[in-house]
């Protein structure tokens, strides 16, 4: 099949294509017969809504195009679109590509590198992603940067990148109380891993993965309370066992505000 460029219509995945795709993404076929219908539909229509643009040469197919929506409709499964509706662009790079940063030391002196990203969701902007990042072999067992990068959309939905999506005050006030205490949990292991590595381990080297290894999140996690957040947004999708039992009171968060638990069944129970 394929997805049109042009004038924007109601869009359906076709049987055979639905059974290739849930054959291809382990956390499809684990959905419930309900669940698996309402994806599917969410796919259907996150694809009608949005384009995609390739960059150096790349040309996004309908693969492409089905394995990333799969992927960004994940969390909203029970949610619904609407967080995504500030961008319509999602653009794809055959590989990780550099972004030019800027920034100023505490002494006042500007600082210029190249920033090399598997993916960047950009606020009212674009999501940009590399496809090698997102079919090729995965840094953790829990990575999954299209879930990331579309973690920080619903994150930046009330346009502040702070590791709480909207929600009700009450229901905010309990969630960044939890956030903040398994990222503070979190970097406090990240930093006793780091203190205990033999001075012969490079700490950025691959020789230091198995030490780093023993967290139940990617040690990127410890950047910031969003990356914290987009992270543990992988782990609760992809593999949730991990952050389950390291952080029981955040996976119920998570649980109440995805409408989702990936270790009883899909839905929330009741």
């Amino acid at each position: 099949m394929i997805w049109p460029l042009g004038p924007r219509r109601a869009l359906e995945i076709d049987t055979s294509t639905w059974q290739s795709l849930r054959a291809s993404l382990p956390y499809l076929r684990a959905l419930d017969d309900a669940d698996s219908a309402r994806m599917r539909e969410l796919i259907a229509a996150f694809l009608s809504g949005k384009t995609f643009s390739g960059t150096h040469g790349l040309v996004p197919d309908d693969t492409m195009r089905l394995t990333i929506a799969a992927q960004a409709c994940l969390p909203v499964l029970h949610i619904g679109l609407d967080p995504y509706d500030d961008f319509v662009e999602i653009v794809v790079y055959p590989s990780a590509f550099a972004v030019r940063r800027k920034v100023t030391d505490d002494d006042g002196l500007v600082h210029e590198f190249d920033d090399v990203l598997a993916g960047e969701a950009m606020d009212g902007g674009p999501v940009v992603l590399s496809w090698d990042d997102v079919a090729g072999p995965e840094r953790a067992p829990a990575a999954n940067v299209v879930i990331h990068e579309f973690a920080h959309k619903l994150d930046l939905a009330d346009g502040e990148a702070d590791g709480c999506p909207p929600m009700p005050r009450a229901a905010r006030s309990r969630w960044l109380e939890t956030l903040h205490a398994a990222y503070d949990t979190f970097v406090d292991a990240l930093e006793a891993i780091e203190d205990g590595l033999p001075p012969d381990i490079d700490p950025e080297g691959e020789e230091a993965d198995a030490w780093y290894a023993r967290l139940p999140l990617d040690p990127y996690a410890a950047t910031d309370e969003a990356e914290f957040f987009a992270v543990a947004a992988e782990a609760f999708f992809v593999e949730p066992g991990p952050l389950a039992e390291a952080y029981p009171a955040l996976y119920a968060c998570f649980v109440g505000y995805f409408r989702h638990d990936p270790l009883h069944g899909g839905r929330e129970r009741d």
